[in-house]
């Protein structure tokens, strides 16, 4: 089994050189197309290409084109009217010849839309219908019985990849354009959420100068936090860590001789909370720290405090 699948592998790596080997002008073209349509991108085809299609389309729309895909029987019975003058259609068929895919070329020729064919027949009707075409031709599908499209989809799905990598290329697309896209994912919630909208701002543990050891270990536990605040909301003197606690302990394991004040970190971090987590994560990785105080570092004053492994 293992030794079939390094071979499906290998005749699919062969097929994707033989058509990166095919790439010409037309790709260029093409993604010029997109990028100066007014309109929208529409994917269609039928059975396992119209699979690859959704996939084509949902990539493009998450990476800065907007991009859906159509059905073309779906297409044929009303779902026409989606498709306006102004948007650049994608036909997908390896064959070029899939009936449900032709049908929709009179109307789109009649709406004069730009068509991109991406087809394994260069002489194919929807290739000739085209005003570029993707070659995709490959050298062998996987399937031993030359039937199951194997290579075929492959081939086809890195071409929309393809697609989709050179128009984020050409419209500079960033992070935080993905992460606009992407607010449910960790990427948006990185680049677009604020330190305030995450922070803890319950319960915080604060603790007196003066207070015992014993007060410092209740405080502590109570907080859950790992952490304690020296001082009081309106104004933090420092912080104790539990960190901070074991590295007292193994200098001096007699907690009457351990003061709040020989423990604490005197000048601790305070961020303002309208920071970006990806901001607040990257000071935090960059001085080993996992929690944080979110207020104003210069009156001292605490909000809340943000922490990296509980988000």
């Amino acid at each position: 089994m293992i030794e079939k699948a390094k071979q499906v592998f290998e005749i699919e790596i062969e097929s994707l050189r033989h058509v990166a080997a095919l790439l010409d002008d037309a790709f260029n073209a093409a993604a010029k197309a997109i990028i100066s349509s007014t309109g929208k991108t529409i994917i269609t085809g039928v059975g396992k290409s119209g699979l690859i299609g959704k996939k084509i389309a949902a990539t493009l729309a998450s990476t800065g084109t907007p991009s859906f895909f159509l059905h073309p029987a779906e297409a044929f019975h009303g779902d026409l009217g989606m498709v306006g003058s102004n948007d650049i259609i994608i036909l997908i068929s390896y064959s070029g010849e899939t009936d449900e895919v032709l049908k929709l070329i009179p109307f789109l020729k009649w709406n004069n839309n730009k068509v991109i064919g991406i087809t394994g027949n260069p002489e194919s009707t929807i290739a000739k219908n085209s005003h570029h075409h993707l070659n995709i031709r490959i050298t062998r599908e996987a399937c031993p019985l030359e039937l199951a499209p194997t290579s075929s989809t492959t081939a086809t799905l890195v071409m929309g990849d393809a697609l989709a990598v050179a128009l984020m290329e050409a419209r500079n697309f960033k992070q935080e354009d993905f992460a606009r896209f992407h607010p449910g994912g960790s990427l948006g919630r990185k680049l677009l959420v604020k330190v305030k909208d995450r922070m803890r701002t319950d319960n915080l543990p604060y603790i007196n100068k003066d207070a015992g050891f014993t007060d410092l270990l209740l405080r502590m536990s109570e907080g859950r936090l790992g952490m304690v605040i020296v001082g009081s909301q309106n104004y933090a003197e420092g912080i104790i860590t539990d960190g901070d606690l074991r590295r007292a302990l193994l200098r001096n394991a007699d907690t009457t001789q351990l003061t709040i004040e020989s423990m604490m970190t005197s000048s601790p971090i305070i961020i303002n909370g309208d920071e970006l987590i990806s901001q607040a994560e990257h000071l935090m990785i960059e001085r080993k720290i996992a929690s944080v105080l979110v207020g104003d570092a210069a009156e001292r004053r605490i909000e809340g405090i943000y922490q990296i492994y509980n988000q």
